[in-house]
């Protein structure tokens, strides 16, 4: 097979048009080419007068042909196949438990159950199915269900959000391939193999939970839904129960694939195993007409179905030594209410996959260190983060609304009275009210600085009328649940995997996490007989 890469064509091309690129290049007749399959879309925009779709594809010919040298375009590759052996001998006494159904979990029982470990994993929320309505009745009547929520629940914390694909780590061509594979064959739409950055949205990827978890159960895996591990056992430094406020479980192997948020699961473990604190970032969220992004991204050709709605990622470092960034933008889609806790305000952002709604959402953060914290404690970044949902919670009237305040009235530091042309989404409901009041100093100073510097990169960007919501603290987890090379924590057979353990951000790198972790598990042990 042969991987051509840089093949550039106009947005408005054909198929004909991609396969004539690929008999050009390769300086050959369309008719030797047996098969194309693209690898790699992406969108060339700095030249909003010319834009660009950029192919990497992988080709298979009807007949052997000589690649001069000089074109390092074109490598010859092959076909990839995720397989993973179990070479463990010791057999396991007990089923593996997995504590959380978010990707990392799931995908991490998915492997096992397919490979005969029958898994059983502890969800303390509902099935996805469940999940949507409570999470709507608080969106509505602001009733916040503290183990059912956007935090809690099949699916973890990403199942109400863009549903992004994309990923920093540099596994996505091994595992990351079997984690799409995946959601392919759950139902996702087969463009997530190969754009550059995939998406699903929060409307999909809730059937496809429901595909996997059937999968899962189909190989003989068990879930336990609104159940919740108390307390672990363990006996000359490995484990040997775990205890759920429904059971006693015997258990030498769990997998805890727990969410940033379960705080009274950190808490316990910290009893127990070696905890360290972790940065994170907290700030708020940014909403802007989704037509100035496509506009200022795509210029003329911001309409064009090709291309959809546009995105944006920033980065700046500010005079005070911090940064302030962008994450988890949120192209047509909205703000929604993520509290997990009792009186606490929490922001996140959701798209669908259409991604169709009036305004663009970003999370805008900066970074907080464990300097910063009030304690040498592993739980500092929890109470950190406690604290300033609280006070937002305080200033927006205790009823789960939240504070927001237009960006031209943060900056001077007084109370916005009125909207502009943009228009908050956030569910429940927001109200007025000093953003200052509810952030750190050097936070809300670092804002007006990225946001002003922002908007040298997109007009309009620091506009006084674009609407900032508050607050972002849920952004990665405030601490780190410290493993060795074999994935064990200094309990054996306590496994901490994903973004709640420290060890992943987002959907792809903590499915990919939820592979590795079985991975470990298939080296040690063989499952029971």
């Amino acid at each position: 097979m042969l991987r051509i890469q840089q093949i550039k064509l106009p947005v408005d091309h054909s198929e004909k048009d991609l396969k004539a690129k690929i008999a050009s290049t390769l300086k050959i007749s369309e008719d030797i080419i047996k098969s194309i399959e693209i690898f790699r879309k992406s969108i060339d925009a700095r030249k909003k007068d010319k834009i660009l779709f950029i192919y990497t594809v992988d080709i298979e010919l009807n007949e052997e042909i000589k690649i001069p040298k000089k074109n390092t375009s074109v490598t010859v590759v092959e076909p990839f196949l995720y397989n993973v052996e179990i070479t463990g001998e010791t057999e396991l006494k007990n089923k593996p438990v997995i504590v959380g159904s978010g990707p990392a979990g799931l995908f991490c029982g998915l492997l096992l159950a397919e490979k005969g470990y029958k898994p059983i994993i502890i969800e303390r929320g509902k099935m996805v199915e469940e999940r949507v309505k409570d999470i709507e009745k608080f969106w509505s009547v602001g009733i916040l269900n503290e183990r059912s929520n956007i935090q809690f629940g099949e699916g973890g914390a990403g199942t109400f959000s863009d549903g992004k694909l994309n990923t920093l780590i540099k596994d996505r061509s091994k595992r990351g391939k079997k984690v799409l594979e995946e959601f392919i064959k759950a139902g996702a739409p087969s463009e997530i193999r190969y754009l550059n950055k995939p998406h699903i949205g929060t409307d999909i990827l809730r059937n496809i939970l429901v595909n996997i978890r059937k999968r899962i159960i189909e190989l003989g895996g068990t879930f336990r839904f609104e159940e919740r591990v108390l307390d672990i056992c363990s006996k000359d430094n490995k484990l040997t129960r775990l205890i759920t406020q429904n059971d006693i479980l015997d258990a030498n192997v769990a997998i805890f694939a727990i969410g940033h948020s379960a705080r009274d699961t950190f808490e316990m473990l910290n009893e127990s195993v070696t905890l360290e604190q972790k940065a994170f970032a907290i700030g708020v969220r940014i909403e802007h007409p989704q037509s100035m992004i496509d506009e200022a991204q795509y210029g003329e050709m911001a309409n064009n179905p090709k291309l959809g709605s546009a995105d944006y990622k920033f980065v700046h470092k500010c005079k005070n030594g911090r940064s302030v960034y962008t994450f988890c933008m949120c192209p047509g889609g909205m703000v929604t209410g993520a509290a997990s806790e009792a009186e606490g305000v929490v922001t996140n952002g959701m798209s669908y996959h259409d991604r169709d709604l009036e305004n663009a959402n970003s999370a805008l953060i900066v970074t907080v260190n464990p300097e910063d914290f009030d304690s040498d404690s592993p739980l500092a970044g929890i109470e950190f983060q406690r604290k300033y949902e609280r006070l937002a919670y305080k200033i927006a009237g205790s009823n789960y609304n939240a504070p927001a305040q237009l960006f031209g009235d943060f900056a001077n530091n007084v109370l916005s009275k009125s909207f502009g042309k943009i228009y908050p989404t956030y569910r429940p409901g927001v109200v007025f009210a000093n953003l200052r009041e509810c952030l750190p100093n050097y936070v809300c100073e670092s804002l007006v600085e990225g946001i002003n510097a922002f908007g040298n990169y997109i007009e309009g960007y620091n506009r006084k009328d674009a609407i900032l919501t508050g607050v972002e603290t849920r952004t990665s987890s405030p601490i780190r649940i410290i493993r060795d090379e074999n994935f064990e924590s200094s309990i054996k057979g306590i496994y901490p995997c994903g973004e709640g353990a420290g060890y992943a951000g987002g959907i792809m790198s903590a499915a990919i996490d939820g592979l590795k972790v079985a991975e470990s598990i298939m080296k040690k042990y063989k499952p029971a007989k």
